[in-house]
């Protein structure tokens, strides 16, 4: 059995823009320079709002806060968008056996209780740092923690475990002091103790809970907290590289709404329309021609074909995304043709990742195929050599409407329009 520090007294990761209630619940990494307050600083700041509550108590355990009355009564509250989890800064590490039953099961217990009492809650981790030196108490008995990179490592492997098996999200707060010890090293982050965390520390912390929280460009923060200009831009530099530009791997935004979908067309000007979305309870569509609806699925008729932007809104409690298409209700298969000869045909039409194009005659030259979207701008161009059967990879090209153009070196131009899934 590792020993656990658990004393109260100190030793020598689509922006949102609406107003955010978080619970944390930790211990002396947390309260030490009020990291809550830094991070609602840091919001506020950018136009944003955060009001927080917490329960820190020195050394306390997930284990501790699970069967402590106060922490269980202000998850019990509601009404919040977060609760924060942090485990004491040791027990993380420990052998799996240890963390297996003192640890695990008071992380679900917590998160089932989040998710309980706030119906559009998410619980967050809150991933610590190792030790500057490593955990020098329980390095006879465990030498992973015997240096900071080994401590450090497996803090990082159980706060992933955490946030996966609870399908939760990760403020990575030790992944970014790692690149500031490793990119800034003049920066020190810890108090003498050689654990908690110094005022660069905790402004390295409450950049990635905003980020985290937020999803937004921490290098756009503009407050310094108590640091010179040039350490909390590189600290703020830290949490964008490691939270901004990687919010997905933290679960960032992972369990938010998101929109999609694709469409069919049929005779009659019918549109059907399978929505692909995920993370949704309620939505809305905007089929461009004034008509609206509000189930999953829709099925709609437009009064004349014609070409259409269609916009779908995906909703879960206070969250939306939005997705927009242009498509087309001219019937499928068809193409105009600009050079007086014959048809060319594209399909299949709307189309997925490929598109294949018949020309009614074998072409006696090599064609420059170009791809334009509806605001003229190029976004394919290749060579073709000279056939009669054509297959283009548009895999590349975003969902939308396109005009294929084929121009042979005798000046033969072929033109038509299609649409990608």
């Amino acid at each position: 059995m590792l020993i656990c520090l658990c004393g109260s007294t100190l030793k020598a990761q689509k922006p949102v823009y609406r107003p955010l209630k978080v619970l944390f619940l930790g211990n002396s990494y947390t309260y030490v320079n009020s990291l809550p307050q830094v991070t609602a600083d840091i919001a506020a700041s950018m136009g944003d709002s955060l009001t927080y509550d917490s329960n820190t108590i020195g050394g306390y355990t997930l284990q501790q806060h699970a069967n402590d009355a106060t922490s269980l009564a202000k998850i019990a509250a509601g009404d919040l968008d977060y609760v924060v989890l942090q485990e004491q800064s040791q027990w993380p590490s420990f052998p799996i056996e240890q963390v297996d039953t003192g640890m695990f099961p008071y992380a679900h217990f917590l998160d089932s209780l989040n998710h309980s009492y706030n119906t559009c809650g998410r619980s967050m981790f809150y991933m610590t740092w190792g030790r500057k030196n490593g955990d020098d108490l329980n390095c006879p008995t465990w030498p992973p923690v015997c240096t900071y990179e080994g401590m450090d490592s497996m803090l990082r492997l159980r706060y992933m475990m955490m946030a996966d098996s609870n399908a939760a999200v990760l403020s990575p707060v030790g992944a970014v002091w790692h690149y500031i010890r490793q990119q800034y090293p003049a920066i020190e982050l810890y108090q003498a103790d050689e654990s908690h965390p110094s005022p660069a520390g905790t402004y390295a912390a409450a950049c990635a809970f905003y980020t985290a929280l937020f999803h937004k460009d921490p290098e756009n923060i503009a407050y310094d907290y108590s640091l010179g200009a040039t350490d909390a831009a590189n600290i703020r530099h830290a949490a964008k590289v490691i939270v901004y530009d990687s919010m997905l791997y933290w679960h960032i935004g992972r369990y938010d709404p998101s929109a999609v979908f694709s469409y069919s067309t049929a005779a009659g000007n019918e549109v059907t329309f399978t929505n692909t979305s995920v993370n949704a309870t309620s939505y809305t569509w905007y089929f461009g021609d004034g008509d609206t609806a509000t189930t999953a699925s829709p099925v709609h008729t437009y009064t004349a074909p014609g070409a259409y932007t269609v916009m779908l809104v995906a909703h879960r409690c206070n969250d939306h995304d939005t997705f927009s298409m242009d498509i087309s209700t001219w019937p499928a298969h068809t193409s105009t043709l600009q050079s007086g000869k014959g048809g060319m045909i594209i399909s299949p039409n709307p189309a997925g990742n490929s598109i294949s194009v018949q020309l009614p005659v074998a072409g006696q030259a090599a064609y420059d195929a170009t791809i334009f979207n509806l605001q003229g701008v190029t976004v394919y161009k290749k060579a073709l050599t000279s056939g009669k059967d054509y297959r283009i990879d548009i895999s590349s090209l975003a969902p939308g409407f396109y005009i294929l153009s084929l121009r042979s070196n005798d000046s033969s131009l072929w033109r038509g329009q299609f649409m990608k899934k």
